[in-house]
């Protein structure tokens, strides 16, 4: 389905000379990204060059999406800015709300009536305001987006960190939280650091059993999850060209697993392919008339060390297929190492289930050919010895894969069909037995495996891989098995060996589908009202956080030091807490729940310095809260990695932290924390960490004169009468010093919404 189209069709018409401006103002060739990052510029046409890691710009994105967790509090912001409708074409997407626990039937039925008054707000939200609806079942948001929203060259953002998965229909498409969303929706600008450029080379052509997800995969392990911090990581050459369009995005997809701003492939014959078969042969048409602006000159291409600060080369034709984890997505092992690890390491051997779909492989390829897995099992006389479970990414690739006859095959071998919706990948999985908190293995083609995420359980192992090799796992029921090498013993007692599988970039007979789930919002919203009852405990009106009051930071008390990977999982879980993303005060009942303590070792258990008791640390900082304490909070390397979710921003915010200091910050997270008001700072000395003790009465100073590139300093006074005093800095500009100032940013949206209409 083609939406937008006149949008995009200005884009298209601007993008030309404003391409040719930004090559005069940066006085040489371009790659694709700075193509569509400098096309995208708040102001027009560039007048001049930004330096990449440190320069912030203003940018114009195109459209913003959300999905249904992170839009309650994007749109219960939005409504504070006293606009009356979004300055963008924007879309909500019901994906996150739908537990995973019988079959897509059952699960949404269930799901439409547990969340009946959230889908029934964000409906009405989206009715007045002017955003599309994509309703429960519709599918997951990032897939939705590939089949009817992504267009080459274009520049989108949405509450959600894999947002990403866009660049494999060559945008620039990046995940921020609610805060951001707000300002564009509101007509504002969108500011980012310029970010730093990685090209990644891809030469060959893949075959056999090495799909696209081990490109990523392999990638996970060269980079880790920060090596990407702060870039944009942009593939070329002909091994890219040999991918298909949902290959692409599933490279891009999780390429939030390293950190990078995004990522994104030039314009090529397999996006123009797949906008045909997605019904919009109409962009396809418009991007071949500028195709050379839609993809990296020529010359960055042939000489790439002297336009990117990093690249990296991989030749498709010798990639081996990977399986990362378990605990993080960089973990990466080769198929052919991988029982040699799993011993060496004491993994559990058996898998217990094998899990395929997610925002990450849930296309009608990716189905296709875990369906040729499928139908050798009975071909061959085989017996799946682990459970296997599949997520489609959309009601037209659902219905598509159910007209051609996928679903019938997965049935046949006892697999379970869930809804179009995310899901066990993030934790939305009532998975029996998971609360007995067994050691055991699962394997699945979604894009985090970080402790707890799947099914709550700290002892489940989680690889990630391809849904070919998941599928083939799923079979074997081992992670001794390499489908590539070994055989299997049917139930004839043979030997035999899986055939690589094979399947379709798109559908032979075409897309189809009788209801894709969406909802178009009223032409004049004005007259209607968006009512939330005062009563309820999923959904709260937001109060606006005060300003700070002029004065250094004294006495206050540090609520933890997180010991260790801290991500937005350990700070806002979600799973079963999804259901109050649209009530502040609810959800900040989980905060910093599955963060490590530093001075015990333990989840949850933090010392309460007005009663030397240790307890909860919600509990703990609401006693703080009460007494009129502030605190701070410590972290390790990268702290807030994973998801864009800026609950776990909110919630310290609401509950009284007022600062985070950490040796470095995942970049979504630390925009996430200045645009509620809280100060993200890092240590000048990363050693410094060592000296914060858990009895401390902490100090910020300095504050008076807080200026951009200014370091702040802090007084830890330790309970013994000795102190010590470190500096620490930030990334604060100017604009982001105000956001601290007044309180929030979105105070500053407020204020100057008002002043205009007084």
């Amino acid at each position: 389905m083609a939406f937008d189209i006149e949008m995009i069709k200005k884009v298209y018409e601007n993008l030309p000379k404003k391409v040719e401006a930004a090559k005069k103002a940066v006085g040489r060739p371009l790659t694709l990204a700075e193509k569509i990052l400098y096309s995208h510029l708040w102001d027009g046409e560039a007048k001049k060059a930004f330096e990449r890691g440190s320069t912030y710009v203003d940018f114009a994105p195109d459209r913003v999406a959300m999905q249904d967790a992170t839009a309650q509090m994007a749109l219960l912001q939005f409504m504070q800015s006293g606009r009356s409708k979004v300055a963008v074409p924007s879309t909500v997407h019901c994906d996150h709300l739908i537990e995973a626990r019988d079959n897509s039937k059952v699960d949404l039925e269930r799901a439409l009536n547990e969340s009946s008054e959230v889908y029934d707000f964000l409906s009405s939200v989206s009715n007045k305001y002017g955003i599309g609806f994509w309703k429960p079942g519709a599918g997951i948001i990032h897939q939705v987006v590939l089949e009817n929203y992504a267009f080459p060259g274009g520049m989108m953002i949405g509450t959600d960190s894999h947002t990403v998965n866009a660049g494999g229909l060559g945008m620039i498409a990046i995940g921020v939280g609610g805060a951001d969303a707000c300002d564009v929706m509101a007509g504002l600008p969108w500011e980012l650091k310029m970010p730093k450029l990685i090209g990644i080379k891809l030469t060959g052509s893949l075959s056999g059993w090495a799909s696209a997800k081990d490109v990523i995969l392999k990638v996970a392990g060269v980079l880790t999850v920060k090596g990407g911090t702060g870039a944009v990581i942009e593939y070329f050459g002909e091994g890219a060209k040999s991918l298909s369009c949902t290959g692409k995005g599933t490279i891009c997809n999780m390429g939030a697993e390293v950190g990078a701003t995004t990522s994104t492939f030039g314009y090529d014959d397999s996006m123009s392919r797949y906008l045909k078969a997605t019904g919009r042969e109409e962009i396809a048409i418009m991007a071949d008339n500028i195709a050379e602006h839609l993809t990296g000159d020529p010359e960055v291409y042939q000489n790439p060390k002297d336009y990117f600060d990093e690249v990296i080369e991989i030749n498709l034709s010798e990639l081996e297929p990977h399986v990362n984890g378990p605990f993080t997505p960089d973990l990466a092992t080769p198929i052919s190492k991988l029982k040699e690890y799993a011993e060496m390491n004491d993994w559990p051997k058996r898998i217990e289930v094998g899990l395929i779909g997610s925002c990450t492989n849930s296309s009608y390829e990716d189905i296709s050919k875990a369906a040729s897995l499928a139908e050798q099992v009975s071909e061959k006389n085989l017996k799946v010895k682990s459970e296997f479970t599949i997520n489609p990414g959309s009601e037209q690739v659902r219905f598509t894969v159910e007209r051609d006859g996928y679903l019938d095959t997965f049935n046949k071998i006892g697999a379970t069909v869930f809804a179009n919706a995310c899901g066990p990948c993030i934790g939305m999985w009532d998975r029996m037995g998971a609360e007995k908190a067994e050691k055991n293995t699962i394997i699945h083609s979604f894009n985090r495996n970080f402790a707890k995420r799947a099914d709550g359980n700290p002892n489940t192992y989680a690889f990630v891989a391809s849904p070919e090799i998941v599928t083939a796992m799923a079979i074997a029921g081992t992670l001794d098995f390499n489908p590539l090498t070994d055989t299997l013993i049917n139930e004839a007692g043979e030997a035999v060996k899986l055939d690589p599988p094979t399947g379709y970039e798109l559908p032979p007979h075409g897309f189809d589908v009788d209801d894709p789930g969406y909802q178009a919002p009223a032409l004049d919203g004005s007259n209607l009202t968006v009512k939330v009852s005062p009563h309820s405990n999923r959904l709260q009106l937001l109060e606006p956080f005060p300003a700070w009051d002029g004065e250094d930071l004294k006495n206050m008390r540090l609520l933890i030091k997180a010991k260790g990977k801290c991500t937005t999982d350990h700070i806002s879980m979600a799973g079963p807490w999804l259901k109050f993303r649209g009530h502040l005060d609810n959800i900040s009942n989980n905060m910093l729940i599955g963060a490590v303590n530093f001075f015990n070792d333990k989840t949850d258990s933090v010392k309460n310095q007005l009663t030397g008791e240790y307890g909860p640390v919600p509990a703990t900082q609401r006693a703080y809260k009460a007494a009129g304490i502030q605190t701070i909070v410590v972290g390790d390397e990268n702290y807030g990695e994973g998801s864009s979710r800026e609950h776990a921003a909110m919630e310290p915010r609401h509950l009284g932290v007022i600062a985070v200091l950490v040796k470095s910050f995942a970049r979504i997270h630390e925009t996430n924390l200045k645009k509620q008001g809280m100060l993200a700072l890092t240590f000048d000395n990363k050693a410094d960490y060592d000296k914060i003790l858990e009895d401390d009465v902490i100090d910020i100073i300095r504050l008076k004169t807080f200026a951009p590139n200014k370091k702040l300093k802090v007084v830890l006074r330790h309970a013994d009468g000795t102190k010590d005093e470190i500096m620490v800095c930030h990334s604060y500009n100017k604009q982001q010093i105000e956001w601290f100032k007044e309180g929030a940013a979105l105070n500053i949206i407020r204020k100057e919404f008002a002043e205009k209409n007084s």
